[in-house]
C-alpha cells in the first residue's frame, strides 16, 4: 500500500463524522457528501506529515467548505418560499421501534432542529454547530469564522438562544409517535376530515417544499392550522394508500411510493398526542437523489 492509499484509509476513517458535521451545516446530504470531498481533494494536496490532529483538521476543513456554501447559496427563491423549505431527509426503515438504540444514532438530528437552523446567519450556524453539537472548542472555531474566540462564543450564545426559542417541543417516545401517525394515515385513507383534525394541533404548521417554481407558481408553501392542514391532506388523499411509516432522521415519518418511486416524504413533530409540525419534502429532483433503504415492499 502506497502513501496515497494509506492516507486515503486514513480519511475513510473520518468519512461518516465529517459527513455528519456537513449534514448539519448545510442540510443537503448531496452538499454534504460534496463538502467531505472537497476536504479529502485539500488533504490530497496537503503534506499530511505535519497534521498532527488528522481529525481536527478535516473538520476544521469542512467547516470553512461549508461556510462558503452557506455563504454562496442562491437567493433565487423569495423569502415566503425560503419559510417551505425542508432538509433533505435520513430515511430508515422502521422494523422495529428501540428508543434507547434511536439516542444512540450517530446520525440522528431533527427535521425541526435543521429547519431552524436554516434561519441563522452563516457564522452562527457553523459556531453553533461545531461547538454545541461536536464540542469543537471556540478557539479552533474562531478562524473558521474569521471572528475572535470571544466573538465566536457570542455567535454559537446568539444561535442558541434562537434555536431554544423556535426549536418546537415534541414527543420521545417512537412507540406514542407511530400511534399519532398510524392515526394520521388511517384518516387520510378513509378521507375521515374529523378525524385528521382530531390528530392535528390547533395550531399546526404544514411546510411543504415541492422545488422550483412551475410555470411561475409557487408549489412550495406554508400552511398553518388544523382545518387548512387537513384539507392539504384531503386534497391528495388518493395518494394516501401508498403511505408508509418510515424513520425520517430521529422520529417516525411517511414515505409515499406509488409503485416503489418517491413521491414524497413526510417528517413530523408530535407533541401531547398530535401532530404540531409537518415536513414534507416533495421535490422530484431530490427525492431522486436520496438513498432509499430496503423498506420491505
Amino acid at each position: 500500500m502506497n502513501g496515497t492509499d494509506l492516507l486515503a484509509d486514513r480519511f475513510e476513517g473520518h468519512r461518516g463524522h465529517l459527513k455528519a458535521v456537513a449534514y448539519r451545516m448545510l442540510g443537503s446530504l448531496a452538499e454534504a457528501e460534496d463538502a467531505v470531498q472537497e476536504a479529502w481533494l485539500k488533504l490530497s494536496r496537503s503534506d499530511a506529515d505535519d497534521i498532527d490532529n488528522l481529525g481536527g483538521w478535516l473538520t476544521t476543513v469542512v467547516g470553512r467548505v461549508c461556510l462558503d456554501m452557506l455563504r454562496s447559496r442562491s437567493r433565487r427563491h423569495e423569502q415566503s418560499l425560503e419559510e417551505a423549505f425542508v432538509p433533505d431527509p435520513v430515511i430508515r426503515p422502521l422494523s422495529t421501534i428501540d428508543p434507547e438504540q434511536e439516542v444512540l444514532q450517530a446520525d440522528s438530528v431533527g427535521l425541526a432542529l435543521l429547519v431552524v437552523l436554516e434561519t441563522l446567519e452563516p457564522a452562527e450556524r457553523i459556531a453553533f454547530v461545531l461547538h454545541d453539537l461536536f464540542a469543537v472548542p471556540f478557539d479552533d472555531i474562531a478562524p473558521i469564522v474569521e471572528r475572535s474566540s470571544a466573538a465566536t462564543r457570542q455567535l454559537a450564545s446568539r444561535a442558541r438562544r434562537r434555536v431554544r426559542g423556535a426549536e418546537p417541543s415534541s414527543e420521545p417516545d417512537l412507540g406514542r409517535q407511530r400511534q399519532v401517525l398510524e392515526a394520521f394515515m388511517a384518516a387520510a385513507r378513509a378521507g375521515d376530515f374529523e378525524a385528521l383534525l382530531a390528530v392535528l394541533d390547533p395550531d399546526v404548521v404544514l411546510r411543504a417544499d415541492s422545488g422550483p417554481l412551475v410555470r411561475g407558481v409557487a408549489a412550495s408553501k406554508v400552511v398553518r392550522g388544523a382545518k387548512p392542514v387537513a384539507e392539504q391532506a384531503m386534497l391528495f388523499r388518493q395518494f394516501a394508500r401508498y403511505m408508509q411509516l418510515v424513520l425520517v432522521n430521529d422520529t417516525v415519518g411517511v414515505l409515499s411510493a406509488p409503485e416503489g418511486r418517491p413521491q414524497s416524504v413526510m417528517g413530523v413533530t408530535v407533541a401531547d398526542g398530535r401532530i404540531t409540525e409537518m415536513y414534507i419534502l416533495a421535490d422530484a429532483e431530490r427525492l431522486a437523489a436520496l438513498e432509499l433503504p430496503d423498506l420491505g415492499g
